[in-house]
């Protein structure tokens, strides 16, 4: 964590400009300029600034945003739901979706299903986030107009009842949950496929095939298991994956989530709300990395952390 801040905060000062080139209001004074500057600390050393920061952050304080004047941790926290909203049901809608097709396309390898999972996989390994995201908004938002293009909730739905708002938030939701999981799909099926037909190679495998047992068995109670083992692995690791796609498809979206704010904090030289973004989204990865260690355990009971 505090290589993460480390690096992210000598970046960030690195990249042209700083928070005062947005006041472009040529009547502004230049001592009222540099009392700004030295109000928010940009006047000492980098160093200097990083080691203020970072003993701030230990006592639980991330700093005032520079555009609203509110603490980074309270616009953070607000935003935060809205990105777990689209992050975890495309997390386990990757997981229910990837493990069926893989093991399907091992286990049929050579078949047309095969060859149009693996289509389908290269295909979406090679589309860009924003691109699906405009072509899936062209489509059912502007094309046919099933879906709303941006937003969370319509105008005016904070008068309708509980029931309509869920309808509204869910209709708003499938566009932007869909192209994430569609680009979290393609590169981890081939994983799956790939651990699939490793397995079904072993002996192990095939002396459970020489005993008679049925198919069925031998696929998901001896093969899948130990299949799963690396899949556990890149899940835990796709989590940097979706969090940074978040930032490109809550643009594009208008999803009022902590990746659009990052993005708006970006553009605006919002350092204390920038580092605020940094830092939570480098807690969940470790979040994740920390599930998918779990992960090991449970799929694998050869793995025991802590015995030698």
């Amino acid at each position: 964590m505090i290589g993460v801040s480390l690096l992210s905060f000598f970046v960030m000062h690195l990249a042209p400009g700083e928070p005062t080139a947005l006041f472009t209001d040529p009547n502004i004074n230049p001592a009222d300029l540099a009392r700004i500057r030295v109000n928010w600390g940009l006047d000492q050393p980098i160093f200097v600034q990083y080691f203020y920061w970072l003993g701030n952050v230990l006592r639980g304080d991330f700093g005032t945003s520079y555009t609203t004047g509110q603490p980074v941790l309270t616009e953070v926290l607000q935003r935060l739901p809205a990105t777990l909203l689209l992050m975890i049901p495309a997390y386990i809608l990757t997981f229910l979706i990837t493990v069926p097709l893989g093991v399907i396309s091992a286990v049929k390898k050579g078949s047309w299903f095969d060859n149009l999972v693996t289509l389908f996989s290269f295909a979406g390994m090679a589309m860009p986030s924003f691109w699906l995201g405009l072509m899936l908004m062209l489509l059912f938002s502007v094309k046919l107009g099933w879906l709303p293009a941006v937003g969370m909730y319509d105008v005016g739905a904070g008068d309708w009842g509980l029931g309509a708002r869920v309808f509204d938030l869910l209709r708003h939701m499938i566009l932007p949950l869909l192209t994430m999981t569609l680009l979290s799909l393609a590169g981890i099926t081939r994983y799956q496929r790939a651990a699939m037909l490793e397995v079904l190679d072993q002996d192990y495998i095939r002396t459970a095939r020489a005993k008679g047992l049925p198919e069925r068995v031998v696929i998901f109670k001896h093969a899948l298991r130990n299949a799963l083992i690396p899949i556990v692995t890149i899940l835990g690791l796709s989590l940097p994956g979706l969090f940074s796609g978040a930032f490109i498809i809550e643009t594009i979206f208008a999803w009022p989530g902590m990746g659009r704010l990052g993005v708006m904090a970006i553009f605006q030289r919002n350092y204390p709300l920038i580092m605020g973004i940094v830092i939570f989204s480098a807690l969940l990865i470790m979040l994740g990395n920390l599930l998918a260690d779990i992960g090991y355990a449970l799929v694998d009971p050869r793995i025991r952390y802590g015995k030698s």
